[in-house]
């Protein structure tokens, strides 16, 4: 059973093919029509636990940069519409679960800005000792329900839900998938890694397998990764996060890269100086919360309070089990393993950390 400082997967198939059309809109997966949408082209960087580890760590000027941004910090309507009637029940009173959307909008395939490339479904024990940080593939099929404007009620792949109705569809969506109830939203534009690696001068990441990532900021769109461990800078960091076409398990491994740079930044965040330098904390701060955004009710100032002992060594990453890849009709997807899921987010319910890890193997 691995330790919840260690990266792990629940599942991650090896016979994953090249996926080259995974998540690209198809049928009547249109952006949304509602002003809101105009936002997530600007909602960036990481997460509100990035503000939160620095929250922690027992820096005054810090706390006092979480309160002054609490305030204005970009809010969405996450539940509008949601009908109370679906939800899943709450099991373990006292547990937080936070719906994590990614998307970058750099990536020269998202065009409209209307995807959801990332979706991560972090849990936050009673007792917030640690975190489970669960990946779901953004290319997993899923029955998506329908929507307040009528769209949807059919199955996709599970990132149509934000095409078809913004974010609280995506929460009907997760919500009917894992059966667990989500308390708060946070959205985040991996693009926005270049600025916040930026700001704390650079990463540590260890690449695993040397490869040439063909999406780069670079200007000829090529970057050479060497395997070992290496200091990566804003842009380097977001080539690493985003690249997905050199490996034969596509979105699978861009996964696992998007959870060694977030783990990456906490760590860096917290021994790097950040919390005793002024002027790096306030570059870190101001790049963080100019471009975080959740829900109308998450409090940071609240969240940074609850979570002030939490590090990185206490976060555990995995995937939701799979079965690989398939195709249905013209789609290629990801198929889910239905059973070891429900195993996981059984577990994510009870709020049972040690049932969580025991599934990660």
């Amino acid at each position: 059973m691995p330790r919840a400082d260690q990266t792990a997967e629940l599942h991650l198939p090896s016979n994953a093919g090249p996926a080259s059309d995974l998540g690209r809109p198809t049928g009547d997966e249109q952006p949304a029509s509602r002003p809101r949408r105009r936002r997530w082209r600007r909602i960036a960087l990481i997460t509100a636990l990035v503000v939160v580890v620095l929250a922690g760590a027992g820096v005054v000027a810090t706390g006092l940069y979480v309160r002054s941004i609490n305030s204005g910090i970009e809010r969405v309507d996450a539940f509008e519409g949601v009908p109370e009637e679906s939800r899943p029940e709450v099991v373990a009173a006292g547990a937080m679960n936070i719906m994590i959307l990614g998307s970058d909008s750099r990536d020269p395939e998202n065009a409209s800005g209307s995807r959801s490339d990332t979706i991560i479904l972090a849990h936050l024990p009673k007792d917030r000792s640690s975190a489970q940080l669960i990946s779901i593939p953004r290319d997993t099929w899923v029955h998506v329900p329908k929507s307040k404007e009528g769209r949807g009620g059919r199955d996709a792949k599970i990132n149509a839900a934000y095409a078809w109705g913004g974010v609280p569809l995506m929460v009907q969506t997760v919500e009917e998938f894992t059966g667990v109830r989500i308390d708060h939203v946070t959205m985040v534009d991996f693009a926005g890694f270049k600025e916040i690696v930026d700001a704390l001068g650079g990463v540590e990441i260890t690449v695993e397998k040397a490869f040439t990532s063909t999406h780069s900021l670079n200007p000829d769109g090529r970057r050479e990764f060497a395997q070992g461990r290496q200091t990566m800078d804003g842009a380097a960091a977001l080539d690493y996060a985003r690249e997905r076409y050199a490996f034969a398990d596509g979105d699978f491994t861009r996964i696992k890269h998007q959870q060694q740079v977030i783990k990456a930044i906490l760590d860096k965040a917290v021994s790097g100086g950040v919390v005793t330098n002024p002027a790096k904390l306030n570059s870190f701060v101001k790049a963080t919360a100019d471009a975080v955004a959740v829900d109308q009710s998450l409090s940071l100032v609240d969240l940074a309070t609850e979570l002030r002992h939490l590090r990185s060594g206490n976060l555990g990453f995995f995937t939701c089990p799979t079965k690989g890849t398939g195709r249905i009709g013209s789609e290629s997807v990801v198929l889910a393993d239905k059973p070891k899921a429900k195993q996981v987010f059984d577990a994510v319910r009870r709020d049972s950390v040690p049932d969580i890890l025991s599934t990660a193997k």
